[in-house]
């Protein structure tokens, strides 16, 4: 896919890997870009410098999503490229069990890293398969494919994340639509403030957010379903899949190098 003259929406558009989506897309030629943000004057700052619209939505709602997509395609004709880019970060907290995490926690991510990814596509397909193309760009994280000490919830709402595009990509391929997952490591965003080098996720370095983005174009441009910002995940990917044992083995050796996580 070429991002030139797409009508693209970006959710978490206001700041961090969504902002620099957004900038990318606009430098690649992009037509319309729809800004979303839970705050309405942030998305509208930043689809003021691209020439785009600002949306206030929350993710874990349905309605907005779709108000916002039926308002893009009334004015655009066509949504060609939905960016589902909104995440949240917690960690487990005292005493560190995988189970530690409040419920609270456990729905948030639950709806903001899997649900809003459902949510996209509903509004969206319809007209994307009436159309024969599509495209679907999810960030999902590293954690998805590998785990993130400390953070069960995120872990294993990425891992739901990476099923909920492999279903979209098997079932509705065939019509025309292209899927992505974003899996990036530690990236220099809010979401590891507080977090030394990046924590875990940053032993292979902490990129910009607009490296990520860049990274992100190009795996658009060659439809690729896995994008990997950070190369090494490929390798750390293909050692779980051989040996999952030794691998586990490994992810243990790190929690005890690093101990709990905090977010200060």
């Amino acid at each position: 896919m070429q991002v030139a003259d797409k009508v693209c929406i970006v959710t978490g558009g206001a700041r961090g890997i969504g902002r620099a989506l957004v900038e990318a897309l606009h430098q690649g030629g992009a037509r319309f870009i729809a800004v979303a943000d839970l705050s309405q004057e942030d998305a509208d700052a930043v689809a003021a410098e691209v020439g785009g619209k600002g949306f206030a939505v929350d993710v874990r709602s349905e309605a907005q999503i779709r108000a916002m997509v039926e308002a893009v395609e009334q004015e655009q004709g066509r949504v060609d490229l939905f960016c589902s880019n909104a995440g949240i970060i917690g960690v487990d907290g005292p005493p560190w069990w995988a189970c530690s995490a409040p419920d609270e926690q456990w729905q948030s991510m639950w709806e903001i890293h899997v649900m809003a990814h459902v949510y996209a596509a509903r509004a969206c397909l319809p007209g994307m398969i009436e159309r024969g193309s599509g495209y679907f760009l999810n960030t999902v994280s590293a954690a998805g494919l590998l785990n993130q000490i400390g953070t069960a919830p995120y872990a294993v709402t990425k891992h739901a994340a990476i099923g909920w595009a492999e279903s979209l990509s098997i079932t509705h391929g065939d019509d025309g639509i292209k899927v992505s997952c974003l899996c990036p490591q530690a990236v220099d965003t809010a979401m590891i403030q507080g977090a030394e080098n990046g924590g875990t996720a940053g032993l292979d370095g902490v990129l910009s957010p607009e490296a990520v983005a860049a990274k992100a174009i190009e795996g658009l441009e060659t439809e690729k379903f896995l994008i990997l910002p950070h190369p090494q995940v490929e390798t750390y990917r293909q050692n779980k899949a051989e040996n999952y044992d030794r691998w586990l083995g490994g992810m243990r050796k790190l929690r005890r190098l690093f101990g709990a996580p905090t977010l200060d």
